[in-house]
């Protein structure tokens, strides 16, 4: 398994959680699903690329997090994270639990 360095704002994470049930530490873990998909998402910030991820979290949970790379690629930065809608999880390539 790779070794992926993540950061965030410990305040958005406290909000996030609060709002939609999902930790950035649960979010992390997405990051390590082979059938992920990463998408760029140019419509959300003209000052950084960000991109959205959808993948399965190691607690079987199907994920949307919105992040950004810093460091050229080094660290992840995560932005929100959230469940799949229904709509998100028919586009998800793996088999979901």
């Amino acid at each position: 398994m790779m070794n992926l360095e993540f950061s965030w704002d410990p305040d958005k994470a406290r909000i996030n959680q609060k709002k939609h049930g999902v930790s950035f530490e649960e979010a992390q873990t997405a990051f390590y699903d082979p059938s992920g998909l990463i998408i760029h998402d140019p419509d959300h910030s003209l000052a950084e690329d960000r991109f959205i991820l959808l993948a399965m979290s190691l607690k079987l949970r199907l994920l949307i997090v919105c992040h950004a790379y810093k460091n050229l690629h080094s660290q992840i930065r995560i932005i929100s994270a959230r469940k799949a809608t229904k709509r998100e999880q028919n586009q998800y390539g793996g088999s979901k639990p």
